[in-house]
């Protein structure tokens, strides 16, 4: 797959090559980002056709190996739901070497959602996502939001988005995808690291690359 991504070549410690989350450099806690839905629209907002954007009552990670807490709590905040990210990374086991895989993730979603199969894991083990890979994230993003419920994605490595700006997560890093256009070729991210660059929508052939050797949570 042709793609400006810059693949994962170099993570920044040895204890992070096997765990989504944890990234340098200081984090500001509890920001709403600027085009955050009200906190009473929880529920989709259904677009054009091919187009729906969740509304995310967004929070910045208070530090930086909680991505995976943060990615989670914004993840359910489109259900109505606020959970504190210190039970949650307590429940997935969360160190300051970040949160270990997915794995650990879903079974957090699937509490909070109130359903034992609302979510389930899919890797994408290959160091770079091929077509089918690709098309079945689309189609995973696509159902999942179409429920009204968020994608959870552990990624790694350097992309850029849709307006050209790049984001870097060289040691791995958790993100919500929370909003879908153009049928699922283009991709809403809420992303807990940075609130000047809370929301941001990127290709679905870049996040599948971004997820490659890694995986996502999806309904």
């Amino acid at each position: 797959m042709r793609t400006d991504l810059i693949r994962k070549t170099a993570l920044t410690a040895a204890g992070l090559a096997f765990t989504g989350g944890a990234i340098a450099g200081p984090i500001t806690a509890a920001y709403a980002a600027t085009d955050a839905k009200p906190t009473s629209q929880t529920q989709s907002d259904r677009k054009p056709a091919g187009e729906r954007q969740l509304g995310v009552r967004y929070e910045a990670q208070p530090n930086f190996y909680y991505c995976g807490p943060a990615a989670t709590r914004n993840a359910l905040s489109v259900q109505g739901k606020n959970i504190n990210v210190d039970a949650m990374a307590k429940e997935m086991g969360t160190t300051e070497a970040g949160t270990n895989s997915i794995n650990d993730i879903t079974p957090v979603l699937n509490k909070e959602t109130g359903k034992a199969d609302a979510y389930r894991s899919v890797e994408i083990s290959s160091p770079d996502a091929d077509a089918k890979q690709t098309d079945k994230l689309r189609a995973d993003i696509v159902r999942t939001v179409d429920d009204g419920r968020a994608v959870v994605a552990n990624i790694a490595g350097t992309s850029t988005d849709t307006d050209g700006t790049t984001h870097s997560y060289e040691g791995g890093h958790y993100i919500s995808v929370v909003g879908y256009r153009d049928n699922g070729q283009i991709v809403k991210i809420a992303d807990s690291a940075d609130p000047n660059q809370a929301s941001y929508e990127v290709t679905v052939e870049h996040l599948a690359d971004w997820i490659a050797t890694r995986g996502y949570a999806t309904s």
